[in-house]
Order: structure tokens, then C-alpha cells, then sequence
């Protein structure tokens, strides 16, 4: 039988709800120290209810549970400061790490590193001009944290550091190579000077929007195992146009 399990006050954010029953939900959750956790919430949805109004995304929280096997019961939660607003098409940017989160990771491992740069995305989303690299950023954190990380530093072909002006064709399970004449059948092009803004964090260019948004793509797909992301499916659909092309340059995020 598993050990009963209890934790107290872990910080937290609600990546997914679903009804379980009239006054109970299913919680998918992201926490510090345990990572992805599912959790029902009994009684919230009765009127007598104090939390339901925070256990909804973007919002971090203060969360205790206990329980034995897969899915544990939600004993307690306090909000942490202010629920992040996410207005527009910046909503979507939110529903795509966490839908991320819930495809990537597995429960109940520990991802410290990962959570804080969770946390500083989503309270970076709301009112930051660039959010394309703020997603990009996220994307990299992931990657890396599930050993899968983007090789920015070197030439994997000959181990030469990063040239800025060199344009690189980046090979799945390789990574960055400087490209021959016949171009890039494998991979994704980039170049040099794109890795680097990643690697470094940098302001981004609209080059380097352009390239990094397609290499971490190419990435991240290749680790989904063809399932399609609903979030990245729902933004096209409300915010593409007729002939395929989204309405404002400020959109092209996820």
C-alpha cells in the first residue's frame, strides 16, 4: 500500500480544472518542490466555499494536500498575492506553457528550476513588449530541464564556438552545424547570432523571433510524439484570418 502522504503549504499554480462531481473538481497542478501533482477539490464548488475563487490559472497559491496513490485531496489553499491578468491573445500564451507543463512532465517529479522560471514567465506575460521571448525563454528552461536541452554554445560538428554571422542548420538530436551549400534538410536554419540571443537572453530581433520561434518548435515537437497542442489549435482559430495569416505581427507567440 502507498504511504500516506502529506504536504503543507507548498507554492503552487492550477494549470487544469474539470468538474469531478456537483461540488468537487479534479485539479492538475505545478508545485515547487513536487512538481506536477492532480488533486480533488471536495465541497468547492458549494456556495459556502472560501477558495474557489483561486484554485483557476495564472494565479500562485499556497496549497497543502494528503492522500495515497495517483491523485491525493486538496486540504487547504491560500492565494499569494494578485492572480495575474492575461488579456487577448496574451491569454493563450498562459494556456500554452501550461498546456506544456501537463504534456511534457510527468507527476510527481521535482522541477525546482523549472517552477521559478514558470512563475517568472507567467508574471511576465501580462505587460512585457516582447513576449514572444519571454515564451521562447520558457521554452528553453523546459528543455533543458528535461534533458533535452538546445546546444547554443558550440558548432556541434567540430566543437568551434558560435559564430554570430555563420548560419547554422540545427540537426535534431545534434544540434547546430554550420550549413553546407545544399541547405538543411534535417533541421531548422538559424543563425548565429539568434542562438546566442537565446543562450544569453538578450533583446530579441525580429530575426531572432523568426528563427528561435521555429527551432523551439522544431524541438518541442519532436518530444510531444505527434499530439497536436488544443492551445496552439485555439489561438489560430480565433485570431487567423481567411487567407492564413494572423491579424497583427504582435500575435505570432505560440
Amino acid at each position: 500500500m502507498d504511504e500516506l502522504r502529506r504536504v503543507f503549504n507548498e507554492r503552487a499554480y492550477v494549470l487544469h480544472q474539470r468538474a469531478y462531481s456537483e461540488t468537487s473538481l479534479l485539479l492538475d497542478i505545478f508545485s515547487e518542490r513536487h512538481g506536477r501533482v492532480a488533486l480533488i477539490a471536495k465541497g468547492v464548488k458549494q456556495k459556502k466555499s472560501r477558495i474557489l475563487g483561486i484554485l483557476g490559472p495564472f494565479q500562485e497559491i499556497l496549497c497543502s494536500w494528503s492522500g495515497r496513490g495517483e491523485i491525493k485531496t486538496l486540504t487547504g489553499a491560500d492565494a499569494v498575492g494578485r492572480r495575474e491578468y492575461l488579456g487577448g491573445s496574451r491569454i493563450f500564451c498562459g494556456y500554452y506553457i501550461n498546456e506544456l507543463i501537463l504534456r511534457m512532465l510527468h507527476r510527481e517529479e521535482p522541477h525546482q528550476a523549472l517552477f521559478e522560471a514558470y512563475r517568472l514567465a507567467i508574471q511576465s506575460i501580462p505587460d512585457d513588449a516582447d513576449v514572444e521571448r519571454t515564451l521562447r525563454i520558457f521554452e528553453k528552461h523546459l528543455l533543458r530541464e528535461l534533458g533535452y536541452g538546445l546546444h547554443l554554445n558550440q558548432d556541434s560538428r567540430d566543437s568551434s564556438l558560435i559564430d554570430p554571422d555563420t548560419v547554422y542548420c540545427y540537426v535534431r538530436q545534434v544540434g547546430p552545424i554550420a550549413a553546407e551549400a545544399q541547405g538543411c534538410e534535417d533541421g531548422v536554419l538559424v543563425h548565429g547570432e539568434s542562438l546566442l540571443a537565446l543562450r544569453d537572453e538578450q533583446a530579441f530581433s525580429d530575426l531572432h523571433r523568426k528563427e528561435l520561434k521555429r527551432l523551439t518548435r522544431f524541438a518541442i515537437n519532436e518530444n510531444l510524439d505527434g499530439k497536436r497542442l488544443r492551445s496552439r489549435d485555439m489561438f489560430y482559430q480565433l485570431f487567423t484570418g481567411a487567407q492564413g495569416k494572423l491579424h497583427t505581427v504582435s500575435e505570432k507567440n505560440v
